[in-house]
């Protein structure tokens, strides 16, 4: 009996982890209305109408340093120059589903 109630904890254990998605898992679908609302001003398609060479096209964004999640959170999150921070406008989760959203972007060649 007591072997069965381990096999049955272990078991639910196990598909517990595997079917629940965790809380910080990205929504690039999420992303793209917050890129619409917060972002397409200035960056439609992936361009920058205030500093053409600052794009968001692949080439620039390895060329910067800015082609990981981490780096396009942060840049959202605190800005720099001519780009505000989001940190007051948007949620974390919120700032790292429209950093996932423009890394995929990015890798299609924003079409």
């Amino acid at each position: 009996m007591r072997h069965l109630i381990k096999l049955v904890l272990i078991t639910l254990l196990f598909l517990i982890s595997t079917l629940t998605s965790p809380a910080s898992a990205v929504d690039t679908a999420n992303g793209e209305q917050i890129f619409s609302v917060h972002c397409a001003g200035c960056h439609i398609n992936g361009s920058n109408i205030i500093r053409r060479g600052k794009n968001l096209q692949k080439k620039a964004l390895k060329k910067y340093g800015m082609d990981s999640l981490e780096a396009v959170a942060a840049i959202v999150t605190n800005g720099k120059n001519n780009m505000s921070a989001y940190k007051d406008r948007l949620s974390e989760q919120e700032i790292q589903n429209v950093a996932a959203y423009v890394l995929e972007q990015a890798e299609k060649g924003w079409r």
